[in-house]
């Protein structure tokens, strides 16, 4: 949905009311209908609403917000960001389903955040070569399947998971701990541009925002709401990345880690997970693929393709339909084609007779096996 300027205005001002958080947001806004009846309301009106008294109190300057939005609507406009606001079609929905979700995303990018399987590789700024070279192998064994991966940006295994996902022509996505208009840490200047091309940058921090401790929790429960599954690669037993895991498993994510030396202080944390039954054990990404479901999907789209690839647009036409149905009826095939009676029965006797096909009884076609 694109919003116009009062619109934006209003729903970035409620984020900025203190103490007021995403829950309470989305409470206000439910009350009020609109974000805007919230700034034109009486605030007489507006304490009246249960549990916003204490939010609501004399200090709070809604019109003063106001400014501070209009700021942020002119760099959001000069910078090409997108606002995914939670109350829209395109708000990410496995995050719209985590009850602390953000009211307001600002993206940017050119990765989709809907319909994907999206897999959040997360550990320790700290990591060992083992834990790079295991982050390489699992994510270079993705390449070519529609996976995007997801991480945060930071120093040890996010950038090697975001690096490697750009690498192996996977879209990746960096969920940051500050507004867009920084990039932390700064090495990675060059590897967020190259995202911008090739997946994209999310945060729920408006500009001038600093990447704050208080900050990173946050955006790990966004990096866990945006996954189908979390990987963990190495952490030690506290850490970011076991606070990620934990937080992916309270939204019923599949969690996976990767196990490490018994020793090794940054194996300690998967090692916890998985004794703990929080993940699943995982040494490759077939593994995570065989879990998740992902792939039988995988292999039957690229059989389907190499099998496409030899023939007439016709014959495409009427093989799609086929593996569509697995066993499609002939009165099926003319009428989904359009290709008229007598021509499907010709591309389909011909397809029969070179082995592509079987006929069945009932006058019903499966791809020969």
């Amino acid at each position: 949905m694109v919003e116009n300027d009062d619109t934006l205005l209003y729903r970035i001002g409620v984020t900025m009311i203190p103490g007021i958080g995403n829950m309470n947001a989305k409470k206000l806004i439910a009350w009020c209908g609109d974000p805007a009846t919230i700034f034109r309301e009486p605030r007489s009106q507006l304490m009246k609403i249960p549990g916003m008294a204490r939010i609501l109190n004399g200090n709070v300057n809604l019109q003063k917000l106001l400014l501070r939005a209009e700021q942020e609507a002119a760099f959001i406009r000069n910078s090409g960001i997108r606002v995914l606001y939670y109350y829209d079609d395109d708000y990410p929905l496995k995050l719209k389903q985590c009850a602390d979700s953000p009211l307001v995303l600002y993206y940017k990018g050119v990765e989709g955040l809907m319909d994907k399987k999206i897999l959040a590789v997360v550990g320790t700024r700290n990591a060992t070569s083992y834990g790079k070279r295991s982050c390489q192998d699992i994510i270079k064994s993705f390449g070519g399947d529609d996976i995007v991966i997801v991480s945060g940006m930071a120093y040890g295994i996010d950038s090697c998971a975001h690096r490697k996902a750009l690498s192996t022509g996977l879209n990746t996505i960096g969920v940051m701990a500050h507004g867009l208009d920084r990039i932390y840490p700064s090495e990675n200047r060059n590897m967020a541009a190259r995202m911008l091309d090739q997946g994209g940058l999310v945060t729920e921090f408006m500009s001038k925002s600093k990447p704050d401790r208080e900050n990173f929790p946050k955006r790990n429960r966004i990096i866990a709401g945006l996954a189908d599954a979390v990987l963990v690669v190495e952490s030690a037993g506290k850490g970011g990345a076991m606070i990620t895991a934990n937080i992916a498993n309270s939204y019923n994510r599949d969690v996976f880690a990767v196990p490490g030396r018994l020793h090794d202080v940054y194996s300690d944390g998967c090692h916890l997970l998985i004794r703990r039954n929080i993940a699943a054990l995982v040494r490759s990404a077939d593994d995570i693929r065989y879990s998740m479901g992902w792939e039988g999907n995988e292999k039957k789209q690229k059989n389907k393709m190499d099998l496409l690839s030899k023939f007439e647009d016709d014959e495409k036409v009427i093989l799609n339909i086929i593996m569509e149905k697995e066993r499609a009826p002939i009165d099926d095939i003319v009428i989904i084609s359009g290709l008229g009676a007598s021509k499907a029965a010709s591309i389909l006797l011909k397809l029969e007779f070179g082995g592509v096909i079987t006929g069945l009884p009932g006058k019903l076609y499966e791809i020969r096996k």
